[in-house]
C-alpha cells in the first residue's frame, strides 16, 4: 500500500520544498501556482483517481457473471490515468483491480504480457489487451450502459 503513496508523497514534498524557497526570494504567487501545481499532480498520481480496487479473484467471478471488463492498474502508471481519465463516467462499469495490492493480479498481468507487468491491461470476455485505446474499452462497455455497476 505505501510504495502506492510514493509518487504524490514525492511530488507534495518536492513542491513545498519549491514554494518555500520562491516565498524566501519574494515571490509568493508564484509559489501557491508552483505548489498548486504540484498538488494537482500528486492528486492525479495518487490512487485516489481510481474506484476502489477489488482482487483480482472477485474481479474475474464479477466479470464471469456479469460480463463486464477488468481492468488492472497500478498508481502513477500515466496510461491508466489516461484510461481512467478518458473514460469518464463510464469507468464505474469496469472491474479495477490494484496489482501492487494483489499479488495474484501482478501475476496475471505477467501471465498476458510475457513476464511484463505491463498496464492498463484491460482483460474482456477472458481476453487479455495491454494498454488499449478508452474509446474501444468505452465501446466494449456499451452492453451494460444504463445499468448501475456494483463495483
Amino acid at each position: 500500500m505505501m510504495r502506492a503513496w510514493i509518487l504524490p508523497m514525492l511530488l507534495v514534498l518536492s513542491g513545498s520544498a519549491a514554494a518555500t524557497g520562491l516565498i524566501f526570494r519574494g515571490s509568493p504567487g508564484t509559489a501557491a501556482a508552483l505548489l498548486l501545481a504540484f498538488l494537482a499532480l500528486a492528486g492525479v498520481n495518487s490512487p485516489l483517481i481510481f474506484p476502489r480496487s477489488i482482487g483480482a479473484l472477485e474481479a474475474q467471478h464479477r466479470s464471469a457473471a456479469d460480463g463486464r471488463p477488468v481492468v488492472f492498474w497500478r498508481p502513477g502508471c500515466k496510461y491508466c490515468i489516461r484510461l481512467r481519465i478518458r473514460l469518464g463516467h463510464s469507468y464505474r462499469q469496469l472491474h479495477w483491480v490494484n496489482i501492487w495490492r494483489d499479488p495474484a493480479a501482478a501475476a496475471a498481468v505477467r501471465a498476458a504480457n510475457g513476464g511484463n507487468e505491463t498496464v492498463p491491461t484491460v482483460v474482456v470476455a477472458g481476453q487479455p489487451h495491454t494498454n488499449p485505446d478508452p474509446e474501444w474499452v468505452r465501446e466494449q462497455l456499451s452492453p451494460f450502459n444504463g445499468r448501475s455497476s456494483r463495483t
